[in-house]
């Protein structure tokens, strides 16, 4: 696979969202799961994303075990937020607050680091950008662990363009990772611009609207009881219906392109520029392969614009009023 560059870090073009395989979409299946990271690996998808957070503990793991034994192979991200002094794995109800501190900074990354079976991380998020400690003093321990060999390069999640700048005077930031898709288009207002004005790789997560783009569901009724979604604002209500609507154009262009909804719009991602890699979660075989498939989509400036004239924006915020509150600090 065709390889992109976040800063100085050098990875596959799409990259391998880890989180379901452990949390929050419905039944988690931990032997397909490393399957999937197997063949992620035939693929060429080797930029693998987890967190502390998935689980919480057990995704990092999950991928511990998947990538044992081929660990220079991959290159892997994970992320840092909350307390997990007492965590319980598997319990989210264990977690402690978040914590953006020095002290938290340099206490999570053993941890990390034992779950994950290796002695680096090559980039390594805040999570969410803690309101209660400045940027500078995170980043400042993080710039220490790089100093020391257990971060190769540092990322935030997240983060307001504001945020960013003042990030990346204290130690060069190689990726940010926010929500970004067809029917997510935030970052382009400053987010985006300020990550290519100071050199920052950006990492789209959710490229696939949680999958509801490419057509893996159609209503909440289609998903497991305990799967987030089927009570995300935008999967109910008036907002579920214009999403419906949006979903189908989706199909429509992709099928006169003769790929799949999830490769068109995996394919748009791509094309907004070099410097982005999308990371698309699964926990199936199947659907990482067919993910993959979406490097040798070409649009052409006429699907651009068609795309852009005729798909709009989602109905509905991303996360709930909590949730909210916690991204673009």
């Amino acid at each position: 696979m065709r390889q992109r560059n976040l800063r100085d870090l050098q990875v596959s073009s799409i990259g391998l969202g880890c989180m379901g395989m452990s949390a929050f979409y419905g039944t988690a299946d931990g032997d397909e799961g490393v399957r999937t990271i197997h063949r992620a690996l035939e693929l060429g998808v080797t930029f693998l994303d987890t967190a502390q957070l998935y689980g919480p503990l057990t995704n990092e793991s999950l991928v511990g075990e998947a990538i044992r034994g081929h660990r220079d192979e991959y290159v892997i991200a994970t992320k840092f937020n909350y307390r997990m002094d007492n965590a319980v794995p598997g319990d989210m109800s264990s977690i402690g607050p978040q914590d953006g501190s020095a002290e938290h900074v340099r206490s999570s990354i053993h941890g990390s680091l034992e779950r994950l079976g290796t002695d680096y991380i090559d980039l390594y998020y805040q999570h969410r950008v803690d309101p209660n400690v400045p940027i500078e003093e995170t980043v400042g321990a993080l710039a220490e662990l790089v100093a020391e060999g257990k971060v190769r390069h540092i990322g935030l999640s997240e983060a307001s363009a504001e945020t960013i700048r003042r990030a990346n005077a204290v130690h060069p930031i190689a990726a940010v990772q926010t929500e970004y898709s067809l029917w997510t288009r935030d970052p382009e207002d400053e987010v985006l611009p300020a990550c290519r004005e100071l050199g920052i790789g950006f990492v789209p997560y959710s490229p696939l609207g949680r999958g509801f783009l490419a057509g893996r569901f159609t209503s909440p009724d289609d998903l497991d009881a305990n799967d987030w979604r089927r009570t995300g604002p935008r999967f109910t209500g008036d907002n579920l219906e214009a999403n419906q609507r949006l979903a189908a154009k989706v199909k429509e262009i992709a099928a006169e392109k003769g790929v799949t909804p999830a490769q068109l719009a995996l394919a748009w991602v791509l094309a907004q520029g070099e410097d982005i890699v999308p990371i698309p979660g699964t926990k199936r075989v199947g659907y990482l392969e067919q993910n993959a498939g979406a490097v040798d989509v070409e649009l052409t400036k006429e699907d651009l614009a068609r795309i852009e004239a005729e798909v709009p924006r989602a109905a509905g915020e991303r996360y709930d009023e909590a949730g909210m509150r916690s991204v673009n600090l």
